[in-house]
């Protein structure tokens, strides 16, 4: 008998989605890891591979924060006695405590809250969050130079490693 890897190949591996999107129109600072409250067919739905994330954003309630934009959609053989709405709002879960701290730095330091990824850990459906700040046009492009001139550096240090 073989090892386990390290993936739950029942759960079809660690990562469901990723907000690619998030790192190139934010500043992200500091992440939470948060549970979320599912419905049965989501759940589903999600071991299907149809959740998506990238127009997803976390919201402060009466002292609790909620998902909205996060798409699941539905699989056709879902059961018929439930109506299923793919973008409802989806309750996240955290400890008071880090609930206190990211509403005070949402509400106070004028933060945003963004989902950057779902992810299987066990048996549970996990959101990471991420307090971001909006970048300006002009910090993208920076950021988009940085990336291209990193990339040639490699590709320079590379070559001149295989000539010596």
């Amino acid at each position: 008998m073989g090892k386990k890897s390290g993936k739950d190949k029942a759960n079809g591996g660690g990562t469901i989605a990723l907000n690619k999107r998030a790192r190139h129109e934010y500043h992200l600072e500091e992440r939470f890891e948060a549970g979320l409250a599912l419905q049965g067919w989501e759940l589903k739905s999600i071991r299907a591979g149809r959740a998506n994330i990238t127009e997803a954003y976390a919201v402060v309630r009466d002292g609790e924060l909620f998902l909205f934009g996060a798409q699941i959609t539905p699989l056709i053989s879902a059961s018929t006695h439930v109506v299923a709405d793919d973008r409802r709002t989806r309750k996240l879960l955290l400890h008071r405590r880090e609930i206190d701290t990211l509403i005070g730095r949402v509400q106070r330091d004028g933060f945003t809250l963004v989902p950057t990824a779902l992810y299987w850990k066990g048996n549970k459906v996990k959101a990471e969050l991420a307090l971001a700040k909006g970048k300006q046009s002009h910090d993208k492009r920076e950021a988009s130079k940085e990336r291209d001139w990193n990339r040639e550096k490699q590709r320079v240090l590379r070559r001149h490693n295989k000539d010596a």
